[in-house]
């Protein structure tokens, strides 16, 4: 009897009244919201969070795993620096700014992190480092803190925010690319949400 009931309800689709497809990117006002937040309630792990992931425009799974030495020279942070994408296989460099550098500093320096540690390790469990799920709660509770829809927001969002950002003032994609550490054009322009033909035709005119 259970069996049939099962088979006679109709199937509900996984993503029924969630957004799908591109998360947008946050605005620079966004951005200071949660960054005033953060530093407000003292919450330094979150802050050397938020910044680095604004300024490297790292993957998940790539950011969770960021050790103090990539980021760090001696006992310095360092104003740029390089990782390797699980995902491509291809180094991607990313700046790091006087904001975030100083709130990576007060992090390491607060958590007693030594130089081949992660820089966010996990307060669960045996895992090393926070895993990219824990990584998209946290994301999703800044989102909910200064009043953004979860729902419409992500990890990637941040991801894609200073590229957007960079890419509305200098409309220059090539620059774009690169930071982003994509092989293909089209995979920047997809990921920008832009019109493939207006950025390609830009593209040409910036390569000119």
């Amino acid at each position: 009897m259970d069996t049939q009931t099962k088979a006679s309800e109709p199937h509900v689709p996984w993503n029924k009244g969630k957004l799908v497809g591109q998360k947008a990117p946050l605005r620079i006002s966004e951005i200071w919201a949660i960054r005033v937040r953060l530093e407000i309630f003292g919450r330094r792990r979150e802050l050397a969070l938020f910044n680095l992931a604004i300024d490297s425009k790292l993957r998940g799974c790539d950011l969770v795993q960021l050790r103090v030495q990539d980021v760090c020279h001696g006992n310095y942070v360092a104003s740029r620096a390089t990782v390797m994408q699980q995902k491509t296989k291809h180094p991607v460099q990313f700046e790091l700014t006087g904001g975030t550098r100083k709130s990576l500093v007060e992090w390491i320096s607060y958590a007693n992190l030594r130089h081949h540690d992660y820089l966010f390790p996990s307060r669960i469990g045996d895992s090393p480092h926070i895993s990219t799920r824990q990584y998209a709660r946290i994301a999703h509770g800044w989102f909910e803190e200064i009043g953004l829809d979860p729902t419409a927001y992500s990890t990637h969002t941040l991801r894609r925010t200073k590229p957007t950002l960079i890419y509305r003032r200098t409309k220059n994609l090539r620059a774009v690319q690169f930071l982003l550490g994509h092989t293909r054009l089209e995979s920047t322009v997809r990921y920008l949400g832009i019109e493939v033909d207006d950025a390609l035709e830009i593209a040409e005119q910036t390569d000119a």
